[in-house]
């Protein structure tokens, strides 16, 4: 197996929305806003070759939109997700699968293409997978959630008959994260508190355990237990499942690997006076040397 991060542009984010009922005094240390309380955040993907499979996780923002759009969220250091993969040799038709996380405009942007004015798959080959619950959601959000969900990046993958589903069973354990089967080397913890269904895709490689941390943690900034993000639909189920994923993830040295903080790639955890914390701080590549 290899992996590969994918580094697709940074884009903007209001600081308070991001850290919640934390103060800015606070988050400001770590994650400086600007004039406008804006805070820098990247659009950071992987790419996971699993034997034949070569697996893209989320697709960064894209380039569609109009600008006033990108006016709220001030994208920069922008690289499209074709471009990002042909710098490490692979183009979009030898993508297999496609696994999104959720579908939020800042991770699933990347997987439509608009061309003469049609809203085609960025990846022909690909079946797009997407959990059932998050599916269902987005085409029928509530209005508070209304806006992250872009009907142009969603209804074309149905129409290109290249989305797959995934079935979730019923899962009511209170002291454990649902976690289903992707590939023999892929599994995805299930969360609901940042929207309903979200998937935490969990890598095996080289004797690791690489988790892509999608909106569960999306920096090292966000560790702490009460940082959690204005965006989370259910801030208190964030804070149960950010409870029982860091305790196994500091238990088992799990490597975390970050979706959207623009200065920290990876990290891993340790116990501290003041809770788990970040311990180490590196680059994916650190970990596969």
């Amino acid at each position: 197996m290899q992996v590969y991060s994918i580094e697709t542009g940074k884009f903007k984010l209001d600081g308070g929305a991001m850290f919640g009922v934390v103060p800015k005094s606070i988050w400001n240390k770590t994650n400086p806003a600007d004039e406008n309380n804006l805070c820098t955040w990247a659009l950071r993907c992987l790419l996971v070759i699993d034997g034949d499979r070569k697996i893209l996780i989320d697709t960064g923002m894209g380039n569609k939109q109009d600008a006033k759009f990108y006016s709220h969220y001030q994208p920069h250091e922008t690289v499209s997700i074709v471009a990002a993969l042909k710098n490490i040799h692979f183009t979009p038709e030898d993508i297999t699968d496609v696994l999104l996380t959720h579908l939020h405009f800042d991770h699933v942007g990347g997987a439509i293409v608009k061309e003469k004015e049609q809203y085609l798959p960025a990846f022909p080959n690909a079946v797009y997978w997407v959990s059932e619950p998050q599916w269902n959601l987005a085409l029928h959000p509530n209005k508070r959630e209304k806006a992250s969900f872009l009907p142009e990046n969603i209804l074309p993958i149905e129409a290109s008959r290249q989305l797959k589903l995934i079935s979730l069973p019923l899962f009511t354990s209170k002291t454990q994260l649902q976690e289903i089967h992707f590939s023999p080397l892929i599994s995805c913890y299930v969360v609901n508190g940042h929207t309903q269904g979200m998937l935490i895709p969990k890598i095996t490689i080289h004797q690791h355990t690489l988790v892509y941390m999608a909106d569960l943690l999306p920096s090292v900034g966000h560790i702490p237990l009460p940082y959690v993000m204005g965006y989370d639909m259910q801030p208190l189920v964030t804070l149960e499942e950010k409870e029982i994923f860091l305790k196994e993830a500091e238990k088992n040295n799990y490597t975390l690997f970050f979706e959207h903080d623009a200065v920290n790639e990876c990290c891993n955890l340790a116990m501290t006076e003041k809770g788990i914390r970040a311990n180490k701080i590196f680059k994916l590549t650190t970990l596969l040397s």
